[in-house]
């Protein structure tokens, strides 16, 4: 039960901040970023406050525009957006081994779209980690709606120091969140202390890849789009991540960018030159017509001011995304799965 309409968009314009702060919320926002004359080392270490902000501004745009799960996925021809978020997600489910009965922790879970998606599916009880109270606000409504309160929950905490016991988990997932970490190591370190020895870790990061070259102004420039319209401190490479699960302790099982064998691209929904009626929204048509009633919404006061500011860096994010994906230069699937060790020994062995 996703929020459809216009009115439940204006009215979630801010999440928990008051409507008068959330202009005022825009500027400091903004101002963590490149394109703003923000610093990389501000915004990892204001991580926090970032990604605070960046969540309440943007989470009614988001359900709106992609329902409640705020990911990609590898898409088959054929198949349509919305079944190959959920196969991405069984895919998820299938690699960690779930069990039915297990306790699964979901690592930035959004509003729960996956969340739930995995606890219907596998069977087990999952447990949603989050930094953000909107979002958890809209999250107990969903499991609510969708009947799983009763076996999924959710935790509000920072995935960089996590109010659990060691070896809590039966299993651990991320669906493009970790990015938001100021740091891979320190919460890959978080991840495997609340992992039972000899269970699975895994995720979806967005990375830059092999193609992505740092001195290419044309490259740095579509990186800073997607750090300002997706709140993200900086984007790691590939590599990065690898070796931080490494250092962490994981066993790396295996790894790959599912980007890359793709049938359908995962930036087509973003693409201006594609139209679509199961996602009109996300079209450049669709986009016109939502850039235009924010306008008016925000003119009538039903949207608070600065709706319109999300609206326009949320837009630079898509231009960024689909640059990034045409160029092969950033991808939101590398995709990993990893072990924890039964004991320190058998990390030694390996």
């Amino acid at each position: 039960m996703s929020k459809s309409g216009a009115f439940d968009l204006a009215s979630g314009v801010g999440g928990k901040i008051e409507k008068k702060e959330v202009l005022s919320a825009v500027d400091k926002y903004e101002k963590y970023h490149v394109s703003y004359g923000g610093e990389e080392a501000d915004r990892k270490e204001n991580y926090t406050d970032m990604v605070n902000k960046y969540y309440d501004l943007v989470t009614s745009f988001y359900e709106y525009g992609w329902g409640e799960s705020f990911h990609f996925a590898h898409r088959w021809n054929g198949e349509s957006l919305r079944e190959s978020i959920k196969r991405h997600e069984h895919f998820l489910a299938l690699n960690l081994g779930l069990k039915r009965g297990q306790k699964v922790l979901d690592v930035g879970c959004g509003i729960g779209g996956p969340l739930r998606e995995v606890a219907r599916f596998s069977g087990t009880s999952v447990t949603g980690l989050n930094n953000n109270e909107y979002q958890i606000t809209r999250g107990k409504t969903l499991n609510r709606a969708a009947g799983v309160d009763g076996t999924c929950n959710f935790v509000k905490a920072d995935f960089m120091k996590m109010p659990f016991a060691d070896n809590t988990y039966d299993a651990v997932y991320a669906v493009e969140a970790t990015c938001h970490a100021p740091d891979a190591l320190g919460c890959y370190k978080e991840i495997y202390r609340v992992l039972k020895p000899g269970q699975r870790f895994a995720a979806y990061e967005w990375c830059m890849t092999d193609s992505f070259d740092p001195s290419n102004q044309e490259h740095q420039k579509i990186k800073a789009a997607i750090e300002l319209g997706d709140g993200l401190p900086d984007i790691r490479h590939t590599k990065q991540c690898l070796e931080a699960l490494k250092l962490a302790g994981f066993e790396v099982i295996w790894d790959k960018d599912l980007a890359e064998d793709s049938p359908v691209p995962w930036y087509l929904p973003l693409d201006k030159s594609h139209f679509s009626l199961t996602s009109f929204r996300l079209t450049a048509m669709g986009r016109f017509v939502t850039r235009n009633m924010v306008k008016a919404l925000e003119y009538v006061g039903l949207a608070p001011a600065g709706s319109q500011r999300v609206q326009m860096f949320l837009e630079e994010a898509a231009e960024g995304l689909v640059a990034g994906g045409k160029k092969e230069i950033f991808t939101p699937m590398y995709f990993f799965l990893a072990r924890k060790p039964l004991s320190a020994s058998e990390t030694q062995d390996s």
